[in-house]
């Protein structure tokens, strides 16, 4: 049986341009794609990585809303972050959004992201509550 996947625009910009969808639903997986601080096509919180951060998962939040999850089924976290001065503030962030789930996560830094202006990009992986599973 071929499998069901659903494929969430967040209606951002880039999505058509690049190709992507902002989340996939699979398997009862949803996986959220790279979200930053950009809305509309403007960087926000320029040089404030931890607000910065705590936007992209804003953005990761309505995401997972849209897929029917939330934050708490959060298992796997990715944080993408342009220096390692700004890691405290984005562990921080992570805390703040993602404390009570506790995902795998990993934080790399990085030489750039696709704008001059982005501090840091995350991206997420949860499950449906058990109840929605595909």
């Amino acid at each position: 049986m071929p499998e069901r996947i659903t494929r969430i625009s967040g209606g951002g910009p880039y999505e058509d341009v690049t190709g992507y969808s902002r989340a996939v639903v699979v398997d009862g997986r949803v996986l959220v794609a790279g979200s930053t601080s950009a809305v509309d096509g403007a960087v926000l919180h320029v040089g404030d990585a931890r607000a910065q951060a705590t936007e992209a998962f804003g953005v990761v939040r309505r995401a997972l809303e849209r897929a029917g999850t939330d934050l708490d089924h959060v298992v796997r976290s990715r944080m993408y972050v342009v220096g390692p001065e700004h890691c405290d503030d984005v562990a921080a962030a992570h805390r703040d959004a993602l404390g009570t789930a506790r995902p795998a996560a990993t934080m790399v830094c990085v030489a750039a992201l696709v704008h001059p202006d982005m501090l840091v990009e995350v991206e997420v992986e949860a499950v449906l509550p058990a109840g929605d599973r595909q």
